[in-house]
């Protein structure tokens, strides 16, 4: 493969692991299945789609598939309401084939799962975060959990990282399993480091980038580092009422981090000394409450009332970021810019999402929030170059820090 293709230089894929010949033999692929539920119902199966090219290829190779994942944060102990069963089902009804859902992670039902997959079959450990090793900052304990993971899969086993989502993660079944067999980078985490590489290494120009959520401190190391690289930074969401009090203005009720005050007000200024244009609300949607009916006026960005919040950017802002994003050859975007889970408050992620999908650029998604919020507003998700699966492993990227996940495939 090409350098161009690989996390960096030679790494060995998943097309690697079918040319030398996968029928029967075992392969554990660390996935990113982690979605979210509204009780055992699905409500964005994402992960599970992105899931499936490396998957299929799998079983249609004639491998027996064993898949590792995690859902929720069950601290190390098995929890009903975060079992993979709704995942199981959900994938099996995407491959149109029976997935086998073990009851526990390498224990008794485990080891009988993967004994009775044939070739081409598929089988899913239970959450792999039910067992404490998993997520240990002993390196031992890692350590026996990724032996005993490995040898669910035996000595011509093979490990397929697929999870993009986890890569900044050093845990047993994402870093410490592939220090043990024969490991090859699958589809997405290939894909996904392509395009994150192409938004640090020489991006067309001009490059902007907008960044949302609720608090700038989520996001300070990942705009101290693209402040020295991109051309424009629109700040939405409850981060840009730092970064507006930082200028002097008011605002109100609206979520307010003052301890980064300092912090935003040096972004501010490196912004000018570098020649970043550093675009901020002109407008905001106040209501007087955090609700889905809250009574609601459209106010000045510089003069929000202090009986009300901001929850969303306003029609002018709108127009505004569009117009910033137009002429862009690159954008990159996380977070949105406004409380988009309340339908009177989804209207500015809305618009910054179309305005992408009705542009030309080369235009990312960074996973998380974002990407959930091009699904629940029913956008075509075609329209965006690349849609993240992994809004964590996406910013540490765009931070310039080593994914253990991905290092560990170049070792």
């Amino acid at each position: 493969m090409t350098t161009s293709e690989s996390p960096r230089g030679d790494v060995a894929t998943v097309a690697d692991l079918l040319s030398e010949g996968a029928r029967g033999r075992r392969v554990l692929v660390r996935a990113d299945l982690n979605v979210p539920l509204d009780g055992a119902r699905i409500t964005d199966d994402g992960r599970v789609r992105a899931s499936l090219p490396t998957l299929s290829k799998l079983i249609e190779a004639g491998a027996r598939v064993v898949v590792a994942a995690h859902l929720g944060r069950p601290k190390g102990v098995p929890d009903e309401k975060f079992s993979l069963a709704p995942v199981a089902a959900r994938l099996g009804e995407l491959l149109g084939a029976e997935v086998a859902l073990a009851q526990d992670v390498v224990g008794p039902s485990a080891k009988s799962v993967v004994d009775g997959l044939g070739e081409g079959s598929i089988a899913l450990l239970e959450n792999v975060r039910f067992d404490p090793r998993e997520t240990s900052k002993d390196d031992g304990e890692r350590a026996e959990l990724a032996r005993e993971l490995a040898d669910l899969v035996g000595e011509d086993g093979a490990f397929v990282s697929d999870g993009f989502g986890v890569v900044h993660r050093k845990q047993a079944s994402v870093y410490d399993v592939a220090r043990l067999l024969p490991r090859y980078a699958g589809q997405l985490v290939l894909a996904e480091v392509t395009v994150l590489r192409k938004l640090t290494e020489e991006p067309a120009r001009p490059y902007a980038v907008v960044l949302g959520g609720s608090k700038v401190s989520d996001k300070l190391a990942v705009i101290e580092n693209l402040i020295t690289k991109v051309d424009r930074l629109l700040i939405g969401g409850g981060m840009a009422y730092t970064f507006l009090k930082a200028k002097g203005h008011e605002v109100g009720k609206s979520l307010l981090q003052t301890d980064q005050l300092d912090t935003v007000r040096g972004f501010i200024a490196e912004a000018e000394r570098r020649g970043v244009e550093l675009v901020l609300p002109v407008d905001v949607l106040a209501a007087t409450e955090f609700a889905p009916d809250a009574d609601v006026e459209i106010v000045s960005a510089e003069e929000i009332p202090a009986d009300r919040e901001g929850l969303d950017i306003g029609p002018r802002t709108r127009e505004l970021f569009a117009e910033r994003l137009s002429d862009a050859a690159t954008v990159f975007w996380n977070g949105p810019v406004g409380v988009f889970e309340f339908e009177a408050f989804a209207g500015g992620t809305r618009a910054v999402a179309t305005a992408l999908v009705n542009g030309d650029s080369f235009s990312v998604v960074g996973g998380g929030d974002s990407a959930a919020a091009v699904r629940a507003l029913g956008l075509p998700e075609d329209g965006f170059s690349h849609i993240s699966t992994g809004g964590g492993a996406s910013l540490e990227f765009l931070e310039g820090k080593v994914l253990p996940g991905v290092a560990v495939l170049e070792d």
